[in-house]
């Protein structure tokens, strides 16, 4: 999976920051790449009209996507949208593999 950050403003940094923490506090860094970018084509293919944009891609399943777009969305809501998509809570376990905080009391 990849994270697309697409930019043309300074704000670009605090968004990319926040996203790699995140990536990290879930362990999820080494399989979760993240890319900054300001290709014209791919801002015309999501229809992308405001900066920053969050963008996540999966080749595996030819799926790309805009989740987020003109804000920096808080740490939060950028580790839920990644344990949502992961889809950790369906595999029945009460806790992320290999990561326990404050999202389950149960561990």
């Amino acid at each position: 999976m990849k994270v697309k950050i697409y930019w043309s403003t300074e704000n670009v940094w605090e968004l990319n920051n926040k996203v790699l923490s995140s990536l990290e506090e879930l362990w999820l860094s080494e399989f979760i790449t993240i890319e900054v970018t300001n290709d014209e084509s791919l801002k015309n293919e999501l229809n992308i009209t405001k900066e920053p944009a969050l963008i996540i891609e999966e080749e595996s399943i030819d799926f790309r996507d805009t989740i987020f777009e003109w804000i920096i969305p808080s740490d939060e809501e950028i580790k839920s949208m990644f344990i949502s998509i992961i889809g950790w809570w369906e595999t029945g376990s009460s806790c992320a593999p290999g990561w326990c905080g404050s999202w389950c009391s149960s561990c």
